[in-house]
């Protein structure tokens, strides 16, 4: 295919998104959860009144909150006080993420690939966008969480709209004796493709009238540097524990040649080697929890 200008990768992007309005159309009442927390205007009742007419996704949100992931001293039982607890961009982030899930369904593509290791390759690195949120005492959390859930959508896009090519990314890779990728996906898929994965993420994001944050954490996972300093620290937690959860062989990995951190990243988000095995020993039992409430 050989589209490589940002113009060429534009018109691959909107015409896969365009062409998979099945997996591009989040349900319907998730847009009116996005739609309305941007509303700088609206209520905890607005919020209330929206999830309320989804019992099923009440019941989802609900026992993310009550999860042992959260880790809050009693259990919420309503929507209401959810809301009141966590605040209202919590709560949306939630639902964001409980809407997901289905979204990674599929089976197997080739020996390599199969949604089922990207899904837990995601929420490895959601919940490990978390903890490295935690550990750095910041009120991202939640942010934090559904960028680690969302950074390689864009591969889901590929999987629905550019199946055949994105099978042949697969292909034409190598890898060394330990499985480890020897060549670089992301040159491969915007050369066969037409676009590389994080193209795809963003383009989906926009379409989806994401919050701006979460479309620079699908654009820019593999390289947080690139972004305005000032937009920057999300994208950088979410760097940070894509490269840890393929470290401890979290599903799918193929997309990074190398594991190492940016020197530059770690000092820019104020991350300590301490605080990185803090993380990483803490990453097993946090999976064990978000698969369970998610799985």
């Amino acid at each position: 295919m050989g589209a490589t200008s940002s113009e060429q990768q534009q018109t691959v992007v909107a015409s896969a998104i365009t062409e998979i309005s099945h997996i591009a159309t989040l349900p319907e009442i998730t847009l009116k959860i996005i739609e309305l927390v941007e509303d700088t205007g609206s209520t905890a009742q607005d919020l209330h009144k929206i999830i309320s007419n989804d019992p099923a996704l009440c019941s989802r949100i609900l026992k993310v909150v009550n999860s042992a992931f959260y880790g809050l001293p009693r259990q919420i039982g309503s929507i209401n006080r959810a809301i009141v607890l966590l605040g209202l961009n919590a709560v949306k982030n939630i639902a964001i993420a409980a809407s997901l899930t289905k979204l990674f369904r599929g089976g197997e593509l080739c020996t390599r690939f199969s949604a089922k290791s990207l899904w837990i390759h995601s929420i490895a690195t959601a919940a490990c966008s978390k903890l490295v949120c935690d550990e750095l005492k910041l009120s991202l959390a939640d942010e934090a969480f559904l960028g680690g859930l969302i950074h390689d959508i864009g591969i889901m896009v590929e999987v629905q709209a550019m199946r055949h090519e994105l099978l042949q990314v697969f292909e034409e890779m190598s890898f060394d004796d330990d499985g480890v990728p020897t060549t670089d996906m992301r040159e491969i898929e915007r050369r066969l493709v037409g676009a590389d994965h994080e193209a795809f993420g963003a383009g989906l994001c926009e379409a989806w009238k994401f919050p701006k944050s979460f479309t620079f954490v699908t654009r820019h996972h593999h390289d947080p540097n690139q972004l305005p300093e000032t937009d920057r620290v999300l994208t950088s937690i979410v760097y940070v524990a894509d490269r840890m959860v393929a470290s401890c062989d979290y599903g799918f990995r193929i997309d990074l040649q190398s594991l190492d951190y940016d020197p530059e990243v770690l000092d820019k988000l104020g991350l300590s080697a301490e605080q990185l095995q803090s993380v990483k020993d803490k990453l097993p039992e946090a999976f064990e929890e978000i698969e369970a409430t998610f799985g």
